[in-house]
């Protein structure tokens, strides 16, 4: 599929060949969900903790007699049963990230590029350089009308662009190897460079 490159000033720069294997599939949200829910899972940091009945801080005494009281039978006031007690089977720091195959994740990524292709939210740009003054760089975004919008440059990402952009809220920027299926989705504009289209290219060959 052909599309055309603009530049940050919106003129146009010729067009660009993009690959079907990458634009042109038909996007899966059961693939799409999988992928967002292995990031987002990995991502979670997994430092819930309660205390138990052992690490309360009460006495250890047993709180009356066994018998003769016509009461239940009790230890000590750190049973769960009791108010300010242990909680019983309660979260545990754990790692909540799974599994998922670098063949599925590289779909995924296919996936999404794909949904932004057919759903007209994906732009390719000459390059992402400018002089680092985020006045000019917020003008043309606004121009461009570009609301929510992720950058996606080469392997390495423009200092001047990064540094301008840095303050302007609803955009953001990667380098080619952070590009994911989560940043992509989020943003409502998905913006790549040309030398970025030929790092992905590469990539998920």
């Amino acid at each position: 599929m052909k599309l055309d490159v603009i530049k940050l000033d919106g003129g146009v720069a010729g067009d660009i060949e993009l690959s079907e294997d990458l634009f042109g599939l038909e996007p899966r949200a059961d693939i799409l969900h999988r992928v967002v829910r292995w990031q987002r899972n990995n991502a979670q940091a997994g430092t819930h903790k309660v205390k138990t009945r052992s690490e309360t801080s009460y006495s250890t005494k047993k709180i009356y007699r066994q018998k003769g009281t016509g009461g239940a039978r009790h230890g000590d006031r750190n049973a769960p049963i009791f108010r300010k007690g242990g909680i019983y089977k309660g979260p545990t720091p754990r790692s909540h990230g799974h599994e998922l195959t670098k063949k599925f994740r590289k779909l995924g990524l296919r996936h999404a590029l794909s949904a932004k292709a057919q759903a007209g939210e994906l732009v390719v740009i000459e390059n992402a350089e400018t002089e680092g003054k985020t006045a000019a760089l917020a003008k043309q975004v606004a121009n461009l009308g570009w609301k929510r919008a992720l950058v996606i440059d080469g392997a390495a990402v423009n200092e001047g662009f990064a540094r301008a952009a840095k303050n302007i809220e609803g955009l953001d920027i990667l380098p080619s190897m952070g590009a994911n299926v989560y940043d992509i989705l989020k943003r409502d504009t998905l913006v790549l460079t040309k030398s970025a289209v030929e790092a992905l290219e590469a990539r998920l060959k």
